[in-house]
């Protein structure tokens, strides 16, 4: 069985940087591609990053120039560095997985879920 857990999230400073992990099990990682989603507090989650299986990455606007997208696929890992961070960045952080799938943004596109990890961002 295909799982996915995140961690890494907790309070920070705006300005500083935060780096999240999301450990899968199960499957090889090459085997997926992946992505990380936010979720403000009251909105709809959105797409910050997406990785292929070759380890191709997109970004969303807001993440360009301050996240970074990486896979190990040895250790089975989806990371998200952030940088410069923003009390917009405020909220819960997901990993996505889909099996033998493609770039996208999309919540829709994506089978597995982890449970979350809560990044807050202060002034």
């Amino acid at each position: 069985q295909f799982q996915l857990v995140e961690s890494g999230g907790g309070p920070v400073q705006a300005g500083g940087s935060l780096n999240l992990s999301c450990a899968a099990s199960g499957y090889p990682l090459d085997m997926y591609s992946m992505a990380w989603f936010h979720q403000a507090p009251g909105k709809e989650r959105e797409g910050v990053a997406s990785v292929d299986r070759g380890g191709n990455p997109i970004y969303a606007d807001s993440a360009k120039g301050r996240f970074t997208i990486s896979k190990d696929n040895v250790e089975k890992t989806l990371y998200l560095l952030m940088d410069s961070l923003k009390p917009e960045d405020t909220g819960t952080y997901y990993c996505a997985a889909r099996h033998l799938g493609y770039l996208s943004l999309q919540d829709q596109y994506y089978d597995y879920w982890g449970q979350g990890t809560q990044v807050t961002v202060s002034q």
